[in-house]
């Protein structure tokens, strides 16, 4: 492989996140930017105290530093070693305003020219030049969208169907029967919100499913008494936590966890005992990232409506940021990162393009195109815009 990444954390430094692959496909861009395509070069992430030692023993200086580079000399092909403290560098990204992977994007380059010769302390020319070499490498990075090796999973939400169902009082369509063709068609989990008021999913549906679905059950649910001893019951593979209104036609906006934390933190401990991840729907904003962190979610999955209902592109393109900038953010702060909310045919691969989204929960979209080609044809077009993110 061009590219080593090896990891040197002390067991206290665990939660330092990095996303291999995001960072590893930088790399090789860069190197076909460079015109050193076929060269290897080792990465090594680190805290600050092992940077110290580096440090120390080859420059002579106390304490760590962002980032050393070791050319190699003999060998061919071989370009050398970057190490890079990811501890300094999260330290600089917060005093920067940027994230993580952005501050690590900057002194893996920075690490790189160094290997090429490019050396800034030669002269104040010299520094110019090499500046100006990273500027140009950065913004082309910033306007190369790298092919995600792992497309995010498709979860069905099979609401809908009994949506249609419960038009009509009977007993189809029946949202059991359509989650195995969900599944049969490629769909990776099925997901079911069973509201207080009970206006689609039943609870016999939901004790059907946990005992018939072969991917992953998910079940969103308001934090209510009732609807956890539920969950508590069936135990499905995850639960994601939901705000619930009775008279919303569908749910309108992420969770308030800062407002909520104390009941959320009381619940999702009640989940851990028994062994359920939790996922909290959430705006894309930093400090419901934070809470959702602090009262002990597994997951969170970011709410998408903003950005599919934006009027116009200008307004689309600020939401998208948004949520790119709010999946790096919960990434680097140890919580995995699902998506979801009026997704639909159209604005689903843009979303899917974002590294850091492990799922997509899309139902109404899904539901409403299967009116038209079938169920089975609905889900596999749909997963068909999630893999053409690997293309643009």
């Amino acid at each position: 492989m061009p590219v080593n990444i090896v990891y040197n954390f002390s067991k206290q430094k665990q939660k330092l996140h990095v996303h291999e692959g995001l960072l590893q496909s930088r790399i090789l861009f860069l190197l076909h930017q460079i015109e050193r395509p076929d060269s290897t070069v080792s990465v090594v992430f680190m805290d600050d105290p092992a940077m110290t030692a580096y440090n120390q023993q080859y420059r002579s200086k106390l304490g760590p530093t962002n980032v050393l580079s070791f050319p190699a000399t003999e060998i061919p092909d071989e370009l050398g070693d970057i190490l890079i403290s990811v501890e300094t560098a999260q330290k600089e990204a917060r005093e920067k305003g940027i994230s993580l992977h952005q501050r690590l994007t900057e002194l893996l380059i920075h690490g790189l020219l160094h290997l090429i010769g490019y050396d800034h302390e030669i002269s104040d020319e010299q520094a110019e030049i090499m500046f100006s070499r990273e500027k140009e490498l950065y913004c082309s990075i910033q306007h190369h969208h790298a092919r995600r090796k792992k497309m995010p999973q498709l979860a069905i939400n099979v609401d809908h169907i009994a949506t249609i169902r419960q038009a009509r009082g009977g007993a189809e369509p029946d949202p059991v029967h359509a989650a195995g063709i969900c599944e049969l068609a490629g769909a990776k989990g099925i997901v079911v919100h069973l509201r207080e008021d009970r206006r689609h999913i039943q609870d016999r549906d939901v004790h059907l499913l946990r005992q018939t679905v072969k991917t992953r059950l998910n079940l969103e649910m308001a934090n209510v008494k009732e609807i956890v001893e539920i969950a508590q019951d069936i135990n499905p593979d995850m639960i994601t936590l939901v705000p619930e209104k009775r008279k919303e036609l569908t749910t309108e906006g992420g969770l308030d966890v800062i407002s909520n934390a104390k009941k959320l933190r009381k619940t999702i401990s009640k989940m851990s005992k028994a062994g359920i991840p939790v996922s909290i729907f959430i705006d894309p904003d930093a400090d419901q990232i934070e809470a959702s962190l602090e009262v002990g979610a597994t997951y969170v999955e970011l709410h998408t409506g903003r950005y599919c209902d934006a009027e116009n592109e200008k307004e689309r393109d600020q939401e998208f940021l948004l949520i790119e900038e709010a999946a790096e953010l919960a990434f680097e702060k140890g919580l995995r990162v699902n998506a979801g909310h009026g997704l639909d045919y159209r604005t689903t691969t843009r979303i899917a393009a974002i590294p850091f989204i492990e799922e997509l929960s899309i139902g109404h979209a899904v539901i409403a195109r299967a009116a038209f080609v079938g169920l089975d044809q609905a889900v596999r077009e749909m997963q068909d815009c999630i893999d053409r993110a690997g293309r643009i």
